[in-house]
């Protein structure tokens, strides 16, 4: 009688564990299929928002402050060429020659966190991209695992124009200021088709906390970045698409 019950008991956690599992199967399927079919509508659809703007919109509304969302989108060959060469010089310089990961960027960053040194992160213009547009604010090993997903799935179904074009659509650069066409409005009153190579380092320059650091008055540390951005534009040259 004991021996049935135990029978009983083993066969139904199997059937249990079994129905988990295939429901667990169609979950990951049905992620998979419109995770794919998501980011391949925004090869060709520009994204309409993303959370961190309505995120910041919040925060707006929470410290009483007016809307504000100054965005305009302009296509890849309409972006200055300073600008695209700013942004890879500032961010990603072996953007053209990854497949989304700065190998010995990220192992250069685990290394100072783990001595408790504070330094800037491993993120490719791509994974940036990805976290942008398909994800929320934020740090967490689940989102990192959920941007590097994306990030394959641009590096596979985007072209490295897209990537860069999208990315300096949507990338935050100021209070309320997104994409470059908004900034080079908001700071120098002109299109980001006209940028100069010194206003647009100046620009990028300030990527890492947009929030903090302004080129309308740009501290020391932002001019020395800005140096630093230019010789590498000199260095790195035109962008070989």
């Amino acid at each position: 009688m004991a021996k049935r019950k135990a029978k009983s008991t083993n066969s139904k956690k199997q059937s249990l564990l079994k129905r988990i599992s295939i429901i667990a199967g169609k979950v990951l399927l049905w992620f998979f299929l419109v995770s794919v079919i998501w980011v391949l509508a925004y090869r060709f659809i520009n994204p309409p928002t993303t959370l961190l703007m309505i995120q910041r919109n919040w925060e707006r509304k929470a410290d009483n402050k007016p809307r504000k969302m100054a965005q305009k989108w302009v296509k890849f060959e309409d972006i200055s060429d300073n600008m695209k060469r700013a942004a890879v010089s500032a961010e990603d310089q072996l953007f053209l020659q990854h497949m989304g990961f700065d190998i010995k960027a990220i192992e250069k960053a685990y290394a100072s966190n783990a001595k408790g040194k504070k330094v800037k992160g491993g993120s490719t213009i791509s994974q940036q991209t990805a976290k942008n547009v398909f994800l929320w604010p934020g740090r967490s090993y689940i989102r990192k695992g959920f941007e590097a997903y994306f990030t394959l799935l641009i590096e596979l179904l985007w072209s490295k124009e897209r990537i860069l074009e999208v990315y300096l659509n949507v990338i935050e650069m100021g209070d309320g200021i997104y994409g470059a066409e908004a900034a080079s409005q908001a700071y120098y009153g002109k299109s980001c088709s006209n940028l100069s190579r010194s206003e647009a380092s100046l620009i990028a320059a300030c990527f890492p906390n947009p929030l903090r650091w302004t080129p309308k008055r740009p501290t020391g540390y932002i001019r020395h970045r800005q140096y630093l951005i230019m010789r590498n534009m000199k260095r790195l040259g035109p962008l070989d698409f």
